[in-house]
């Protein structure tokens, strides 16, 4: 409306004369005033344009919601972001918001120069009258103000938009100008430009090379266009101006249909509609419902927290540390991630225990039953599936990171029990110690040199298993059967330093040591030092799995076996691009861990007779279970494990309690083992995965050992890793072996920094490991 002064008819009656004249001549005043302003303006407009520094839409940072992909890059995990914004460029946008948003907000845009110089006069007026602020008129003032916004600064004349319209103008063509506007403005439910509109409210696209039913239609653009006006509800009056969001109440919704009529009336002026299409063309009621998390999907999904690792993996490289997590959240990047969607799937279906598609024995459970499960490409470090609760925003069971703040997040840290006897068995055969070599393995043993006697307040070890062997068994028997004894005193015989060099070479890197007086295990870093240094910290109880170690890091540590003793780093980021430019690529490297064919052979040929290993489809597998009892309880069990791998694929699966109570059934039962509880996920997992992705088993055989001495030499070191750069590949050796084999594997984090993860008070801390006894498979 305009705002001009009209002048009204002289009053009769001499006396008020003087106060008509008076009025005429002020008016006058102020009409001169404001032509002269307008004037002033122009010569502001030119000495702008040559001599002031406004943002251009190249100088603009928009805020651009960064996506995170499946390994495919092509199937979206997440949208992170505050303002919610894919920018699209206008070539390939579709007509249908092109034509609506001219219609709607400026219907002389391709004819008129970006300025609308009425509206600069109305707005000098206002300016001298102390009147309402003018809105711009064109759709280049329009983007020109929002762009000055977002850079932080206030243009309280409409004198400074036209002055960047103007040079807006003079530099682009009306189609940049255009996309520009359309990638720029908000939309309402924090939808900023078309693509994410459309995304939004009806959950399609603008992009022209969608399939036709994935575009927005005409009469959907008229909507989104509609909202521009007031894209949100007056917070000081939300119920009587609403704004023009049809789902937010009805008077919305009326404002929006009265808005949509009047921009079909301007297609049809515009020529973008026939009088006949109008007429046919209906309001389209298909708009969402208003979901206040709309511009961030799949952070409650399993996979919010692979997104939680992927941002934490990246604060730590080269081309994103120091940034915050905003600036990467809003950065517009295409993050593109090691997860495999057929891997995540199977991952999820096994080891969601809430899900009718997991193995019957783990369903219907007691509530505080929680299963967490990692799969690790060998020979590459790729994390292909993470499954460490059923939501990002809760607990992390699998794995542990540093969020932005540096606080350590996570509770994926539990005593592996006999899980980890892999470790030890690597480290007997790297030194040569046969997996035929025998063992006094009796029921209990006093080991005096360790402090575990009979007189000792944990006393001797004691076998949780029988085996036909005993008392003297061979080194693969007592893995089998998964003999404490036996791997008490093979620790002790390697030294505690031997066992944890080859977990930290591996892939373990964290450990977490009990220390007295301090209720919570302490974590360890391993590749902050020496293992010698290390191994200070734990005693030989560490090679029957006392000491907590996360999922992520057994996984990794089995996938360094499947590998042929080549450790690649855990990691959860294959590349990341923005705008098409590559921003960060994985750097994948393979570390030697000093295990030769023969080594390999015998771990492959012992971890493949464990039963709870075995696969039902062909495939060469091996693995390894592993219990701990709760407290000192020697019927009770509270961590269960299975791991394990074949030659293309490496999985651990753990199965808890939340709260740290034993294992109870539903039955009342607490024969709860890693053979019957993790060990159906595990195998479950591994045959479901690796028939997804259609791998040849064949070309990933075990061969089988020589065994060229059955008495070793004694214990002898072996030379330091090498590294050198991965070569995935399937496993060469295509060799007949017995057919009763499986194992699994452990998972690894990448390199992740020292500090001890952090509780959450919602979750009882687990029961304190005690160092009595470990129990196995049953």
């Amino acid at each position: 409306m305009r705002v001009f002064p009209t002048d009204h008819n002289d009053h009769a009656g001499g006396s008020t004369a003087p106060t008509r004249g008076r009025k005429r001549r002020r008016h006058r005043i102020l009409i001169f005033l404001a032509v002269f302003a307008l004037l002033a303006g122009s010569g502001l407009l030119a000495g702008g344009y040559y001599f002031d520094s406004v943002p251009t839409p190249s100088d603009l940072e928009l805020p651009e919601s960064t996506t995170v992909y499946y390994a495919d890059g092509r199937t979206p995990m997440a949208t992170l972001g505050e303002e919610n914004r894919t920018i699209v460029p206008y070539d390939q946008m579709n007509d249908s918001a092109k034509q609506a948003i001219v219609a709607a907000e400026d219907r002389t845009f391709w004819t008129n120069k970006g300025i609308d110089f009425s509206g600069v006069l109305r707005a000098a007026w206002s300016n001298v009258t102390g009147g309402q602020r003018q809105g711009a008129s064109t759709i280049t003032q329009q983007y020109a103000r929002v762009a000055a916004d977002l850079r932080g600064v206030t243009y309280s004349r409409k004198l400074r938009e036209a002055v960047i319209a103007w040079k807006l103008g003079d530099k682009y063509s009306k189609e940049e100008i255009l996309g520009f506007y359309l990638n720029t403005v908000p939309f309402g439910r924090g939808a900023y430009g078309i693509e994410a509109a459309a995304q939004t409210y009806f959950g399609k696209t603008v992009r022209r090379d969608a399939p036709p039913a994935k575009q927005l239609t005409p009469a959907e653009a008229m909507v989104l266009c509609a909202m521009v006006k007031q894209p949100e509800a007056d917070p000081a009056d939300p119920e009587g101006s609403p704004g023009y969001d049809p789902r937010r109440n009805a008077k919305a919704r009326q404002n929006s249909i009265d808005r949509w009529n009047y921009i079909r009336d301007g297609m049809v002026k515009l020529g973008y509609l026939t009088p006949e299409q109008a007429a046919d063309l209906a309001y389209p009621d298909t708009a969402k419902p208003i979901d206040p998390n709309a511009g961030q999907t799949g952070l409650d999904r399993p996979t919010g927290l692979v997104v939680n690792h992927v941002l934490a993996e990246l604060r730590r490289t080269e081309g994103f540390q120091g940034k915050t997590d905003e600036a990467i959240r809003d950065g517009g990047y295409k993050i593109v991630t090691t997860v495999d969607k057929r891997v995540q799937d199977a991952a999820e279906a096994a080891a969601d225990i809430r899900r009718d598609t997991a193995p019957e024995a783990v369903r219907g459970q007691p509530q505080n039953w929680q299963a967490a499960l990692v799969a690790v490409e060998p020979g590459t470090g790729r994390v292909l599936g993470y499954y460490g609760g059923g939501s990002g925003t809760g607990a992390d069971y699998a794995g542990w990171y540093y969020d932005e703040k540096g606080q350590a997040r996570g509770f994926g840290q539990h005593p592996p029990g006999s899980s980890f006897k892999v470790y030890d068995l690597a480290a007997a055969v790297q030194n040569d110690i046969s997996v035929k070599r025998h063992f006094d393995s009796p029921e209990t043993k006093e080991f005096p040199e360790s402090g575990r006697t009979k007189d000792s307040p944990a006393g001797p070890i004691r076998n949780a298993e029988h085996a036909s062997c005993q008392p003297d068994c061979a080194l693969w028997e007592a893995t089998v059967a998964s003999l404490n004894v036996t791997y008490f005193e093979l620790t002790e015989k390697l030294g505690v330093a031997k066992v944890i060099d080859m977990a930290k070479r591996a892939g373990v890197d964290s450990m977490w040591e009990t220390v007295q007086g301090n209720p919570q295990p302490q974590r360890v870093d391993l590749r902050d030092k020496p293992a010698a240094e290390s191994a200070k910290r734990f005693s030989t109880e560490v090679g029957i799995g006392q000491y907590g170690i996360t999922v992520q890091d057994h996984a990794n540590g089995m996938a360094t076996f499947a590998a042929g003793g080549k450790r690649a780093e855990a990691h959860f980021v294959r590349s990341v691009t923005k705008d098409g430019d590559e921003v960060y690529a994985e750097h994948l490297v393979q570390t030697d861990v000093g295990l030769d064919e023969e080594a390999i052979n015998q771990l492959d040929w012992t971890l493949r007779r464990v039963k709870a290993a075995k696969l039902d489809n062909g495939w060469d597998s091996a693995g390894k279970t592993g219990t701990w009892q709760a407290g000192q309880s020697t019927t009770q069990n509270v961590h269960t494990w299975m791991v394990g791998w074949t030659g293309a694929l490496a999985a651990a699966v753990w199965l808890g309690t939340t709260d740290g109570k034993p294992l109870k059934t539903k039955n009342g039962s607490y024969e709860v083992y890693g053979s019957n509880a993790p060990g159906p996920i595990w195998r479950q997992f591994m045959e479901q995965a690796t028939a997804a992705l259609k791998l040849d088993p064949d070309k990933y055989r075990f061969g089988n050992p020589a065994f060229p001495a059955d008495t070793p030499p004694p214990v002898t070191n072996r030379p330091a890793p090498t590294t050198t750069s991965p070569t995935p590949s399937p496993r060469p050796t295509p060799s007949a072996t017995p057919s009763d084999s499986s194992a699994s594997p452990s998972p690894s984090p990448s390199d992740p920094p020292t500090p001890t993860p952090t509780r959450s008070p919602s979750l009882s801390p687990p029961p304190s490991a005690s160092p009595s006894r470990t129990r196995g498979p049953r």
